[in-house]
């Protein structure tokens, strides 16, 4: 299974964009690493590189926080 690099944070403006996602909307190699959650949690970047997927809304504030990151929620 291909990996996507890794991302250098310090590259990246210190607020990521949380937002639900459908798991059936997500590529074929992340759906086969999620069990049977139907909606995920994407970060964003500030240019709209999806950065993470997470199974809850509030991992995903915690993973952005954890690095340094401003979460903020959008639909």
């Amino acid at each position: 299974m291909e990996r996507n690099p890794p991302v250098d944070f310090g590259n990246l403006t210190r607020t990521v964009y949380v937002r639900p996602v459908e798991a059936e909307d997500l590529p074929d190699d992340i759906r086969e690493q999620i069990s049977d959650s139907k909606e995920m949690f994407a970060l964003h970047d500030s240019a709209g590189q999806r950065i993470a997927v997470v199974s809850d809304r509030r991992i995903a504030f915690a993973v952005a926080r954890r690095n340094d990151f401003s979460p903020v929620h959008v639909h």
